[in-house]
């Protein structure tokens, strides 16, 4: 990322505070220069010369502490963040903030800055619930403030909910997002679109078929798309998981949706990357009444669905279309069948019956497989790692083409 980038950490009190210090931690040895100012309340959970050692530069907690008689402290820590990061944020210092409070070191420096602000709330779930806290959130916001959503789980008070201080590790990544998007990464200007998750193809209302896919590659793909610089969209299936930094999600639930919304947005797309396992199958009959339990066996006629990826690929026309292929045996053979009837540019295979190459995995075990027959086999790699060798054989096709 070019210079250091340096990263002002607002620190307030409560039971968060430890893991502010993880943070500064993980800023520090991912190259950034972080200096802290922690409040008050803040120094009775951890203290300064904790941050001081970890930062490995001066904490600043008192508006009139002077540590350079050339410079206001306040005004000179302002100029010279390139980013303010509050958190933890009490409701405290967050309403202090929305009125334009100013009366310690972090609300004072918080109101001089002209950088980028970013807040990660962490209180008892009902406090972050209150109609004035998410009042003042929301009076932050349009201010130009953005918020890191606290995740749920397990909270300090014995409550469990949302509330907790986003995992530093995540942060880390988000704000390494933030400043590779500044600089233009190698997708820097590319639309991409990406789907994921499965389908589910209904029965009856309480009844339906599906498979075993959570969205995690997919996801992977277009978090890690977006902090290359792209503009992504994320077409996914029922998932569990959590809308990626950075990019516009469209929910779905059957194969025919997926493909509707998916055909709406083709041709404006530069890449296309079909990572979701769509149903081959779906109920020819689906029932607007609950099924009832009857003696004997059962059977439903099925049909097929569209086949999403081969109809992409008959109307492609600038696009770069890559399709993924989970296999069992002869993945080499059964992928390049694949990427030729399909008309794929790249297809990714793994073979799901390696153990941590399978769904809901956070590893895979991947192949990029060329039009040419040559091929990428990679090592076993956390899901991240994988999208970013897919997304950097695909920037180097875009290039390519241009």
């Amino acid at each position: 990322m070019g210079d250091k980038k340096r990263i002002l950490l607002g620190v307030s009190g409560g039971i968060a505070v430890y893991k502010a210090a993880a943070l500064t931690s993980k800023l520090t040895q991912a190259g950034f220069e972080v200096k802290v100012i922690m409040t008050e309340s803040a120094c009775e959970f951890v203290s300064p010369l904790t941050f001081q050692a970890l930062s490995r530069n001066d904490v600043f907690t008192d508006t009139f502490d002077e540590k350079d008689s050339k410079v206001i402290a306040h005004i000179d820590l302002a100029d010279w963040a390139d980013l303010f990061l509050a958190a933890p944020a009490t409701a405290n210092v967050i309403g202090k903030l929305a009125s334009g409070i100013a009366d310690d070191m972090l609300t004072t420096t918080l109101l001089a800055t002209t950088a980028p602000v970013w807040i990660a709330p962490a209180m008892n779930v009902h406090m972050y619930d209150h109609p004035a806290v998410k009042r003042n959130i929301r009076t932050l916001y349009e201010d130009g403030c953005r918020f890191i959503e606290p995740s749920e789980g397990y909270l300090a008070c014995g409550y469990v909910g949302r509330g907790r201080l986003e995992e530093p590790e995540k942060i880390v990544r988000l704000i390494q997002s933030h400043f590779l998007s500044e600089e233009g990464g190698p997708l820097t200007g590319r639309k991409i679109l990406v789907t994921a998750g499965p389908t589910v193809e209904p029965v009856d209302p309480v009844r339906y078929f599906s498979n075993r896919s959570t969205g995690k590659m997919g996801f992977a793909v277009a978090e890690r798309a977006a902090e290359m610089g792209a503009d992504v969209t994320l077409i996914s299936g029922p998932s569990p998981l959590s809308d990626p930094y950075g990019v516009k999600v469209i929910r779905v639930q059957t194969a025919a949706e997926m493909l509707d919304e998916t055909l709406s947005r083709f041709d404006g797309q530069d890449a296309v990357i079909k990572s979701a396992a769509v149903a081959d199958y779906r109920p020819a009959n689906p029932l607007a009444y609950k099924m009832k339990k009857q003696d004997g066996p059962l059977s439903v006629e099925m049909e097929r669905t569209d086949d999403i990826l081969k109809l992409l690929g008959e109307r492609k026309k600038h696009q770069l279309l890559i399709g993924f292929a989970a296999e069992t045996d002869r993945v080499h053979e059964y992928a390049m069948e694949k990427l030729r009837k399909k008309n794929l540019d790249l297809i990714v295979s793994n073979n799901v019956a390696v153990e941590g190459a399978g769904f809901a995995s956070d590893t895979n075990l991947i192949t990029i497989h060329r039009k040419d027959g040559s091929a990428a086999e990679l090592p076993m790699m956390s899901k991240k790692d994988a999208a970013e060798a897919i997304l950097l054989e695909a920037a180097a096709l875009l290039r390519a083409e241009s």
